[in-house]
């Protein structure tokens, strides 16, 4: 008996021997010790959770080499891999799982619209929902900081920068002709239909390498994945009619949506201060194709067709009948994308997109008629190296021929143009040193076979976390863009236009609120100037132009803190001087605001069934030239003041009657002043003022929705 309980008692000592210790103590980044991690060793039942002080010790009989896994909640899991018994007294220190909702977000100069965005500034439903929009993107746009009022023109005018200094993409690829052509002093609205977006991204500046071909400003729009249900949607309006559908099949859907716009009658009704021999008439038909696979990759194909035709007389000081103006224009958008992963956690996005745009303009009795034809084709590839480190990097070329024909009433047709294709790559990289830092840091490249010269974009920022609701952003970035089709379509012998931008933004978020500024400063190099009124064959052009913006913007939305209320305030201050075009001297550009101030407000009034809103925007005036007095842009136009009003009533939950109204006080704004060419007998130039096209624009609608739950509206696209 005594050998028997001796040979298990030396049993059991052999059996502890052969056991290993493992202990250690787990801590965050500020050295406190984390309570209830997993510590294990991997393909075993081996292991423990740490103590109130972070500590663990557990045994094991595992020999040779192991890997130690150290987990928990909102952290980076940890693994050492090495001999067991090299396991002991271990310091371990956990990282923050940079993938939670609190991690910082880069922000500087980006404004994001999607529901799914980590920090949202505008929601897809309040793109068309502003009452100054009209139903149109770019106007609900116009009322976030770094944008300019140009009241007559109505394109994106951003942080000092002339229209064309702004791009559009839709699903990444490039819209090259983006606005509907107008007569002077109308402003233009954006061709695409909101209806068919799910968000937007918009850049303000020091936006990402995977853009280029863009001096100040991105606005990149992106169609629905993926409805969430068959629908038939009218639309009966005061000035036109549409209607769209969409049809869901399988993993494969196909929504269209078609619309005539034409003035006559409302003309009729509220005539404006033109003459109009042919009142504006607009068709358009846009459709999207989605189809998903079975391993979830994602084929998108838009397609979008618009036609515009109108002739008008205007006023004009130096024409005693008016300036006749007549335009018909026909354009044609494809875009087709493709996204997909594959392999070790790679994906894939590539597209092509093409645009053909005819243009016939009749100018008291002069023709021109031009023609452009331009496409992009894109390859995308991005991948997560580590969780705190993501790339990304590809590959684009921009192609367009232009093609223009003046044909005046007397002499010979003259014919010119110019290609202008460029290849691009881009690689930039997303790292997180922490939870509460992170950098975007990329390359582009760009070569222009027309001026068969190479460049060189770095674009750098960096966003720091100082509360758990509070973070600051830097971003710098070199810009390039080639001259615009006014330019080169006479000048081939050009380079590149530059800029670089330098900002600072601070953003405080929280459930349903957010505030930010933002300070930022721009220099132009290589601006296009010649020596004529206007650009044409006999101009002298030259890369000498140059110039500066720098300015203050401010943005704050609160969202039901007040019941049943949204609402969002923006102030934008530009202090901007340019020499660049037939300028004369540095100065202000006649586009520039030095103060830009919006408020927009919704409100649902249950009792009423109706949501109304107002939009108010202010503006001080902009420069222009009296030549009765000495100097270049040497007056300023009065302010800008305008109140516009909307209000959606539900006549049940799928029909809405639908009333707008822009500057609703009838402020006679003044844009500016046209002189004569030539003094009166005493030496004095007369002058017109430059007035709106119309004071106020009203507006109704009928909107009714057919669809499979019987509840959905169009209260979203309103």
């Amino acid at each position: 008996m005594r050998q028997a309980i001796n040979l298990l008692l030396l049993l059991c000592i052999s059996t502890h021997f052969a056991q290993t210790k493992i202990s250690g103590i787990v801590l965050d980044s500020k050295k406190q010790p984390i309570i209830g991690a997993n510590v294990y060793l991997d393909g075993t039942y081996d292991g423990t959770a740490t103590n109130e002080k972070g500590e663990f010790v557990f045994h094991t009989e595992e020999k040779n080499m192991q890997t130690l896994v150290v987990s928990f909640l909102s952290f980076e899991t940890y693994t050492i891999t090495a001999d067991v018994s090299s396991f002991q007294k271990l310091s371990i220190t956990l990282k923050a799982d940079i993938n939670t909702l609190d991690t910082v977000v880069i922000t500087a100069g980006l404004f994001e619209a999607g529901e799914k965005a980590k920090v949202t500034v505008l929601k897809p439903l309040d793109i068309v929902t502003t009452a100054s929009a009209v139903g149109d993107f770019l106007g609900a746009i116009q009322t976030l900081p770094g944008t300019a009022t140009v009241a007559e023109d109505g394109r994106l005018f951003v942080r000092g920068g002339d229209a064309n200094e702004t791009q559009i993409f839709i699903d990444g690829m490039r819209v090259f002709t983006p606005y509907v052509p107008t007569a002077r002093n109308i402003p233009t609205r954006g061709r695409y239909s909101p209806f068919l977006f799910k968000g937007i991204s918009f850049s303000t500046g020091g936006y990402s390498a995977e853009y280029g071909q863009a001096l100040s400003s991105v606005l990149a729009l992106n169609t629905i994945d993926y409805p969430d249900q068959e629908k038939t949607e009218v639309q009966v309006m005061s000035v036109g009619a549409g209607i769209g559908n969409t049809q869901m099949w399988g993993k494969s859907s196909f929504s269209i949506n078609t619309s005539y716009i034409n003035l006559a009658p409302y003309l009729e009704l509220y005539p404006d201060r033109n003459t109009w021999n042919k009142p504006y008439q607009a068709m358009n038909g846009e459709m999207v194709f989605r189809h998903t696979f079975e391993d979830d990759s994602l084929l998108k194909v838009y397609g979008a067709f618009s036609y515009t035709d109108f002739n008008l007389i205007q006023q004009d000081i130096n024409f005693t009948n008016g300036f006749e103006f007549g335009l018909q224009n026909r354009n044609f958008y494809l875009n087709s994308s493709y996204r997909t992963k594959f392999g070790n956690n790679w994906r894939l996005e590539t597209g092509i997109s093409y645009t053909h745009d005819n243009t016939k303009v009749d100018f008291i009795n002069d023709d021109i008629k031009n023609n452009e034809d331009s496409a992009h084709l894109k390859i995308k590839l991005n991948k997560n190296i580590t969780n705190r480190v993501k790339i990304n990097f590809g590959a684009e070329y921009f192609m367009t021929d232009f093609d223009e024909r003046f044909l005046p009433q007397q002499g010979n047709t003259i014919a010119y143009g110019f290609n202008n294709n460029i290849l691009a790559s881009f690689v930039e990289s997303d790292i997180y040193f922490s939870k509460d830092i992170g950098a975007k840091i990329g390359l582009r490249s760009e070569y222009s076979e027309l001026f068969q010269e190479h460049n060189l974009s770095p674009r750098a920022s960096l966003s720091i976390k100082s509360s758990k609701n509070a973070q600051f952003s830097l971003a710098y970035g070199e810009f390039f863009q080639n001259p615009g089709n006014d330019f080169l379509k006479f000048e081939q012998n050009l380079n590149p236009e530059r800029t670089t931008h330098y900002i600072a933004n601070f953003q405080w978020t929280r459930k349903d609120e957010i505030f930010r500024i933002e300070g930022y400063y721009k220099k132009y190099r290589d601006l296009v100037k010649f020596d004529t009124e206007m650009p044409n064959f006999m101009s002298s052009y030259s890369n000498d132009g140059y110039g500066y913006a720098k300015g203050i913007d401010i943005f704050w939305r609160q969202n039901q803190k007040i019941k049943n209320t949204d609402y969002w305030i923006s102030y934008s201050y530009l202090d901007t001087q340019r020499d660049f075009r037939n300028f004369p001297v540095a100065a202000t550009p006649n586009f520039a605001s030095k103060h830009n101030f919006s408020v927009v407000a919704k409100h649902w009034v249950e009792d009423w069934k109706s949501q109304i809103g107002f939009a108010y925007n202010f503006a001080t005036g902009r420069t222009f030239t009296n030549p009765n007095e000495q100097g270049f842009l040497n007056n300023q136009s009065p302010n800008y003041n305008s109140l516009s009003l909307n209000w959606a009533y539900l006549i049940d939950q799928q029909k809405i009657l639908y009333f707008s109204v822009n500057n609703a006080l009838f402020t006679k704004n003044i844009l500016g002043y046209n002189y004569a060419n030539n003094p009166n007998p005493n030496g004095f130039f007369e002058r017109e003022a430059i007035l709106p096209n119309a004071d106020s624009f009203f507006f109704i609608g009928f909107f009714w929705t057919i669809s499979d739950d019987n509840k959905s509206n169009q209260l979203n696209n309103l």
